[in-house]
């Protein structure tokens, strides 16, 4: 049995530093109410670009740009070792961590900015690390193509765990690629809510017979720094709510083990159990005894890699 900390709580929009010291400020309280695996959402580090979805083509070009240069600033490099306070916070805490994040590569151009999660283990080990395959529609100026190696699950004290990305849940060959490499929770980390997504997740629990944890963003019209480019403009018509979150966690049934967590900032926690996972797989194993490979198979164009 692990019991799930999923975190509904904002960044420090645009501030890594900052952000990473509230990560591990939640990652302690979440350890000392028991969890054993702590999840961030969609580019927690340092902020999702919520911009993106109101920028008017054309006519707001250069508030684009310098809204990107303060993204790009803010972004990780984890060759620099911008993660190790969150290993140490992970390896003090004898907990996994999983978090996204804005990431910028040095292989091949520091330029391009790339839509992350990585897992840490309760050692500090980073395991694994995935970037968003296709980003959505205005995401797609914002972010570069991930690729195959991150398509991968890694076995943590927590379970076989894997991860997609907000819309790349969508992709059924993308989820299919983790089904058939043990996957035991599907870790999704997003920026999408409400109900057609909450009902998305239920389905995909009780495709891949797995747990499902969504890890939504929660953003309130005051989680947004007074410095941002364009702030009032931008956001005058949001209301108070700029995303509701919606963070849930799904058993392998497709029933909804905790949350929806909505419209409010906190942590959802759940008690989860593997073993669930192959009571439900008697009826209904989609990469064994329901699988049929005589007819169908799946091949992905890169090898499977681990974080350098």
């Amino acid at each position: 049995m692990t019991r799930i900390a999923v975190i509904q709580m904002p960044p420090v929009l645009l501030d890594r530093e900052a952000t990473i010291e509230r990560a591990k400020t939640l990652v302690t309280e979440a350890a000392d109410s028991g969890a054993g695996l702590v999840v961030f959402p969609e580019t927690f580090i340092a902020g999702y670009p919520s911009w993106i979805w109101r920028l008017r083509p054309g006519t707001d070009a250069m508030l684009g740009q310098e809204l990107h240069a303060r993204l790009w600033y803010s972004a990780v490099d984890i060759g620099r070792g911008d993660l190790s306070g969150l290993q140490q916070a992970a390896r003090a805490h004898g907990i996994v961590i999983v978090c996204g994040m804005n990431e910028k590569s040095r292989s091949p151009s520091l330029g391009t900015l790339y839509n992350t999660v990585v897992i840490i283990d309760e050692q500090g080990d980073l395991l694994h690390r995935h970037r968003k395959l296709m980003p959505t529609n205005p995401e797609r100026m914002v972010w570069g193509l991930g690729d195959a190696s991150g398509l991968g699950t890694v076995t943590t004290s927590a379970g076989v765990i894997g991860c997609l990305i907000c819309w790349e849940n969508y992709m059924p060959l993308a989820r299919y690629a983790l089904y058939e490499r043990g996957l035991e929770m599907l870790v999704v980390p997003t920026y999408d809510s409400g109900c057609a997504w909450l009902e998305s997740m239920g389905h995909i629990a009780r495709e891949g017979r797995c747990w499902v944890v969504s890890a939504g963003t929660a953003l309130h019209a005051s989680d947004m720094p007074e410095d941002m480019p364009g702030r009032d403009e931008l956001f005058a018509d949001s209301g108070d709510w700029i995303n509701a979150g919606d963070s849930a966690v799904f058993a392998p049934d497709g029933s909804c083990a905790a949350g929806p967590m909505h419209e409010q900032h906190g942590v959802l926690y759940a008690d989860t159990d593997i073993e669930q996972v192959y009571t439900a797989r008697k009826a209904f194993d989609v990469c064994g005894h329901y699988a049929r490979p005589d007819i169908f198979s799946l091949h992905l164009a890169d090898p499977l890699q681990r974080p350098g």
